[in-house]
């Protein structure tokens, strides 16, 4: 996410300075040309390249990527587990599907909430409220976990952690996204939530099924890693000031004034909501994968306990290798091909994994779908960069994750509503509708499939859609001549 990265630097970071220098020095650096903006498109030209900064440039940013990624592993493990304890809560609460989906719905409202505050937090805190912000929601909603409260209080206790788990993720994707070989770093910044993934279900299934622990046992492991993390980000990011982040949004304003860019002047652009959109049906496709794999391959599969709870690991174990593998795979060849590869391959493996009745045949497809679902959300961050203005990227990208990571609760819940009257067989189709929508909305971003297209489409103002409409009329002057 290409946020603005000096609002993460300390006041006296050689990089920064060295920048704001450099923008002195070339008044094209410094602001960009009148009409590099399109006002339909909302796109406009970002700084050069080499201006962004690099993960190892200092001793302060390897430490801040560093605690970036340790709270992506957390968000990885509190993601995989809950769906490899569904079916022990719902036994020991002896509730229904729809019941126990209320634990994905709930998170949904702490994820719009840090979707809505992301650019004022940054405005009034700077990246260090983030830092103090994120684990201490989280462990709001941990800590009563542990009592194992009457089911009606778990909705509740979760929308706290879904909006700690928010707030990080529209914050770091957006400070990473902005960064010198952004799809390699966020490749392995969301590798190390697919690997808390992988270690969640495997663990939490291990102390249910091997074990003999009731399930609540689970989070006293996750506060003590959630406390953790308090004490690594708040010092990373503590000279990353609210006077730092306005500094930086100042300069990045400079085309309009220095007046600041909100919210609601960033929801303007199309491109911000078709990338929410995509991040939407994306997260909302891989966490009702792997919410429900492990109740699929027990009820329609017959799979053993364990076997089952395995089956979720080798999916999440797909996602991060993907991740950190395809990364470098698709700044390569381009994201918006990349991606449309991707899709296409993941759609053909659903299918599979739907209709083959096979539970060996099943583990294999769900590892591979994991695989190539991987990227996609990297990708996405990088794309959103390239499309649109710098001073948009903490209002566009934060929005963009959090709104996206809403996903996480909406589809899964809805698939727990469905499967209580038509079974758990739905997740299929399900799942498989969300994939083919998120093709369509990958399609629809301007710079049609070819190498530096996201680019040129920014350059040339092109608008969302417009590779459709030129297909239609393509069509059409086609049919005119063969008429």
């Amino acid at each position: 996410m290409a946020t603005a990265a000096p609002d993460v630097l300390a006041k006296n970071d050689p990089i920064d300075s060295d920048t704001t220098q450099d923008s002195r020095q070339d008044p094209e650096k410094a602001a960009p040309l009148e009409d590099g903006t399109n006002e339909e498109s909302g796109t406009r030209s970002p700084p050069p390249a080499q201006e962004l900064p690099r993960w190892n440039d200092s001793a302060v940013n390897i430490l801040r990527y560093l605690a970036t990624n340790y709270c992506f592993v957390l968000m990885g493990l509190t993601d995989g587990a809950l769906g490899a304890l569904l079916p022990y809560i719902e036994s020991y609460y002896s509730i229904s599907y729809t019941v126990v989906s209320l634990v994905f719905l709930s998170p949904f409202v702490g994820y719009l909430l840090a979707a809505l505050l992301n650019n004022l937090i940054h405005h009034h805190l700077g990246q260090r409220g983030v830092a103090i912000i994120g684990p201490i929601a989280r462990l709001i909603g941990l800590v009563p976990l542990v009592f194992h409260p009457p089911y009606p209080a778990l909705p509740v206790i979760l929308l706290f952690t879904g909006f700690g788990n928010g707030i990080e993720d529209s914050a770091w994707n957006a400070w990473v996204g902005n960064m010198h070989r952004a799809n390699e770093l966020l490749g392995f910044l969301h590798g190390a939530y697919g690997l808390g993934a992988t270690i969640g279900p495997l663990v939490a299934t291990a102390m249910v099924t091997r074990g003999g622990l009731p399930w609540y046992t689970f989070y006293y492991v996750m506060i003590g890693l959630d406390g953790a993390a308090l004490l690594l980000t708040v010092p990373s990011f503590w000279s990353a000031t609210a006077k730092v982040h306005r500094a930086a949004m100042r300069d990045a304003n400079a085309h309009n004034g220095g007046v600041r860019t909100t919210t609601r002047t960033v929801l303007r652009s199309p491109v911000v909501w078709l990338v929410a959109l995509f991040l939407l049906g994306y997260v909302g496709a891989e966490v009702s994968l792997g919410g429900w794999i492990t109740t699929f391959m027990l009820k329609v599969r017959h799979a053993e306990p364990f076997m089952a709870g395995l089956t979720a690991t080798f999916f999440w174990l797909g996602l991060t290798v993907g991740r950190v593998v395809l990364g470098f795979v698709t700044g390569k060849i381009g994201e918006k091909l990349a991606i449309a590869v991707y899709l296409l391959l993941s759609v053909a493996l659903q299918l599979l994994y739907w209709l083959v009745p096979s539970f060996a045949a099943s583990a294999t497809f769900v590892t591979f779908l994991g695989f190539f679902l991987g990227p996609l959300f990297p990708a996405a961050v990088v794309a959103a960069t390239k499309l649109l203005p710098r001073d948009y990227h903490v209002s566009a990208i934060g929005f963009a994750a959090a709104f996206g990571g809403g996903g996480a609760a909406l589809f899964p819940f809805a698939v727990g509503a469905i499967a209580q009257s038509k079974g758990v067989e739905v997740l299929q189709p399900v799942v498989l509708a969300i994939l083919v929508f998120i093709l369509l909305m990958w399609l629809m971003l301007p710079g049609g499939l070819r190498m530096g297209g996201l680019e040129k489409a920014r350059d040339s103002g092109e608008r969302v859609g417009d590779d459709f409409r030129k297909g239609v009329a393509w069509v059409t002057r086609s049919r005119g001549k063969t008429g």
